[in-house]
């Protein structure tokens, strides 16, 4: 069989940095020389090709238009390459994943994202492995030649997860990210152990690129004692069109009459609010307790087990899809690319 063709694509982050002798501040690496940085790349029989981002960006300044300029590379190239690596900064990554996972539907090819917590440079480095074990991922096809993996993944230390259902749970560990409510597409030890049960497979046809997200979301985590007076401007309609709600527990919030009040308004204004948890697993179970029945009447939406990051990125993806409130509130509630529980 020939090699399989894979394109890397090099946004910024951690993973792409080399420490300056002279200087000790870290740079950006030119990525046409990869393989005198990662030799084991040659023993890898896949055909590889990269492309950078001109300014590479620190994770933290992501925006949803950079997550647009990541699938317009990977629809540009989608023909001509069996998979795709994107290299990029993991404070941001679980958003990132989570858009791309909305503008590239009917992705019937890989596209791992990946990233490092020490720099490709340095000697401990966790950088090589995880730009390996995605590239060979990223390669890796079944007995009549389809690619193993068909969705937006992570792959960070050891483990394969489902891009919109990833967090990132530490800022020091090399396992720095979990799925809480969605088991791994796949683990690295001495083979790469696929739960082809876990796996995603679209029923669309052909890929649909689709970067026209709406901005302007709001997210509000909930705190006991929290004052609804410091927060009143956020459900402003003329300027929040939907807002992310991170409640406690299965979906419960205080009674707070304010907020109550804030809410009615809001959605009665044509206002969405789409209703998670704060904990780190779970599903929101919206009326189970007294103390979330009121959502109910309000009209705000059941998230289920969404993370925040799949949750924004779902809002953004549906209100710039969608005309219509009622159109929106259904596409919320049903699963469309994995993100959720059915």
């Amino acid at each position: 069989m020939e090699n399989a063709k894979v394109l890397l694509i090099y946004t910024g982050g951690t993973i792409g940095m080399m420490k300056d002798n002279i200087t000790g501040e870290l740079r950006a690496f030119d990525f046409e020389h990869l393989n005198a940085q990662v030799p084991e790349l040659d023993r890898l029989n896949v055909d590889l090709s990269s492309i950078s981002f001109d300014d590479p960006i620190d994770s933290s300044d992501m925006h949803p238009k950079d997550w647009a300029r990541i699938a317009q590379q990977i629809e540009l190239n989608y023909n001509d390459y069996d998979g795709f690596v994107v290299l990029h900064g993991s404070d941001t990554m679980a958003f990132t994943a989570s858009g791309l996972s909305f503008m590239l539907q009917g992705l019937r090819k890989p596209v791992i994202l990946t990233g490092s917590q020490l720099p490709i440079g340095t000697i401990r480095t966790d950088g090589k492995e995880n730009l390996i074990t995605s590239i060979e991922i990223a390669a890796s096809k079944d007995e009549k030649g389809m690619p193993l993996i068909q969705e937006v993944a992570i792959y960070f230390e050891y483990s394969l997860y489902r891009g919109n259902r990833t967090t990132k749970v530490s800022a020091k560990h090399f396992e720095a990210f979990q799925s809480p409510n969605y088991q791994e597409l796949a683990i690295a030890g001495v083979d790469i152990n696929y739960h082809f049960q876990n796996l995603y497979r679209t029923s669309i046809q052909d890929l649909t690129l689709f970067t026209d997200f709406e901005e302007d979301i709001a997210l509000l985590k909930l705190y006991p004692g929290i004052n609804m007076k410091m927060y009143a401007g956020l459900f402003d309609i003329a300027h929040t069109k939907a807002i992310v709600l991170e409640t406690f527990g299965a979906g419960n919030a205080p009674h707070n009459k304010q907020l109550q009040d804030l809410i009615t308004k809001f959605t009665t204004s044509g206002g969405i609010i789409l209703n998670i948890t704060q904990c780190a697993s779970g599903s929101v179970q919206q009326g189970l307790y007294e103390s979330s029945s009121f959502f109910n009447k309000a009209g705000v939406v059941n998230g289920k087990d969404l993370t925040t990051e799949s949750a924004l990125a779902k809002l953004m993806y549906v209100l710039g899809r969608y005309s219509s409130k009622d159109e929106c509130i259904a596409a919320l509630k049903r699963d469309i690319v994995g993100e959720m529980q059915p």
